[in-house]
């Protein structure tokens, strides 16, 4: 591509590099092709040099090169979960089809990302829940064109690398147990909205006493669930403690204990026959983001979550601090 001032004389069928301003008031916006209207006005403003960009043979226009680089990243939208919406201007931004996860490839997004200076693709964070029309990602080319050869070896190296991950265990289950006079309402209530953002819906309100007999009783008696939730009166402390006992009563395992989020270091997960069980910890009583949040949405959206994976969630995992959290990190 070439890059410059020239005369007007020179300019013609080149794309304007920089904005210009007309007696008018009006504006030729940077990016145009240069007609001979367009080169009319500027001679009658009085401007003689404009800086321009010409494609070579082997440079794809910049519109025409972000929409390959989406249609390389998401070769089939429908099966992604995405819409691809081209902007004009180099960009097309990503956006999701339904609610769900966002799954990405990020090996293959940083090489792509790392092989033509020009192509640039910006994602939100790895395992991201998205609504409907949410941005996944935006692509801009940050010249006029990208080289053809640079163009062919990122959309090589990006291929199919963003999906959204829609809900899968809409069907979801909340036993909650109870101290003193505790009615579990507002950990109903909460636990609802989760639930309901990823197009689920949550079982009527059901609390046993914080007892282990009664709560694998409870567990039991679990009928046409994808999912089940436990959330205590009192926290879970040890990996003997009511719940993950009562689990294990149940006919239940645990899978792994304790998770390195906070708010969210008391999470367990398991298994009660196929139905995968999250132990929620306190802090789930609260709308605001904890660690359970990303473990629900992964588990709803149908990725599985093992100990290591709940091991490499430290990094991030330092979340704002819930303003009711009964012993807060710093007294």
């Amino acid at each position: 591509m070439e890059f410059g001032e020239v005369p007007l004389a020179q300019a013609q069928g080149a794309i304007l590099a920089h904005s210009e301003a007309l007696p008018n008031g009006k504006r030729l916006r940077k990016g145009i092709v240069l007609d001979v209207d367009a080169l009319g006005q500027l001679a009658a403003a009085g401007i003689a040099r404009v800086t321009v960009a010409r494609l070579g043979a082997q440079d794809v226009h910049e519109d025409a090169a972000a929409l390959a680089i989406a249609s390389a990243l998401v070769p089939d939208a429908v099966t992604a979960g995405l819409v691809l919406r081209p902007m004009g201007t180099g960009r097309v931004n990503i956006l999701a089809a339904s609610p769900g996860i966002v799954r990405l490839n990020a090996r293959a997004i940083h090489r792509m990302n790392a092989t033509e200076p020009m192509i640039t693709l910006a994602t939100v964070p790895q395992w991201q829940r998205v609504e409907v029309g949410g941005m996944v990602g935006t692509i801009k080319i940050i010249s006029y064109a990208v080289p053809q050869d640079g163009l062919a070896r990122a959309c090589a190296l990006g291929a199919a690398a963003i999906a959204v991950c829609p809900p899968v265990r809409r069907r979801v289950v909340l036993i909650q147990t109870a101290v003193a006079d505790e009615d579990g309402t507002k950990g109903h209530s909460v636990t609802a909205d989760r639930v309901a953002r990823l197009g689920g819906t949550l079982a009527p309100k059901q609390v046993v006493a914080h007892r282990m007999a009664d709560l694998a009783a409870a567990l039991r008696a679990v009928r046409e669930a994808d999912l089940i939730l436990i959330l205590t009166g009192s926290a879970t402390s040890d990996l003997r403690d009511t719940a993950p006992a009562a689990l294990r009563q149940a006919g239940g395992a645990v899978v792994h204990f304790g998770m390195p989020v906070d708010p969210g270091n008391l999470l367990f997960i398991g298994r009660l026959g196929r139905v995968p069980v999250i132990g929620l910890p306190g802090c789930a009583k609260s709308p605001a983001l904890n660690g359970a949040d990303w473990v629900l949405e992964r588990v709803m959206c149908g990725v599985p979550v093992t100990g290591r994976d709940i091991a490499a969630m430290g990094i991030g995992g330092l979340l704002k601090e819930i303003p009711s959290r009964p012993k807060p990190r710093e007294g």
